[in-house]
């Protein structure tokens, strides 16, 4: 009763943060791809991922199945963007939005944080762009500061 609360919010943060994180690699035990992923696809895993996002986030993603490589890394991005939002960009709500567009499948990943992300240097987008560009895709990055983030990854499923 006599912690300082700020200490408390910390402690608790910090406890759902590892409990986060060994979620994550349970999942990673299990393969490259998580068991949700493999079993009942890609909207499967994106609302298992929002259900545990520190941030209230929306998904309104296909429930087709498509090729495990376009899953994967569709999923590890949307993982990787929802892990950024929580750590940098000060957003209350994230929209992940799916459609098929002829032969590609187009998701959009969109937070109202405090924007100002880029794939310059080292940084993680860049890493992003590389997976998506390894499988023939495209990811746009919109991130004017002060208005938010846009990921929009554009892949080939056919």
């Amino acid at each position: 009763d006599d912690v300082d609360p700020a200490t408390r919010a910390a402690t608790d943060e910090a406890a759902k943060e590892t409990l986060l994180a060994l979620a994550e690699l349970r999942e990673l035990a299990q393969g490259i791809h998580p068991a949700i992923l493999t079993e009942q696809g890609l909207h499967a895993a994106v609302e298992m991922l929002a259900e545990r996002a520190p941030v209230a986030v929306a998904v309104d993603v296909p429930t087709d199945r498509y090729s495990p490589s376009v899953e994967a890394t569709i999923y590890f991005v949307v993982s990787e963007a929802l892990s950024n939002v929580a750590k940098h960009a000060g957003a209350t709500k994230v929209t992940v939005r799916g459609r098929a567009d002829g032969d590609e499948l187009v998701v959009d990943i969109e937070d109202d944080g405090q924007g100002g992300a880029t794939a310059r240097g080292g940084s993680g987008l860049r890493g992003l762009h590389d997976r998506v560009a390894a499988l023939g895709g495209r990811l746009e990055i919109r991130s004017p500061v002060g208005e938010g983030t846009l990921l929009r990854i554009t892949l080939p499923y056919s």
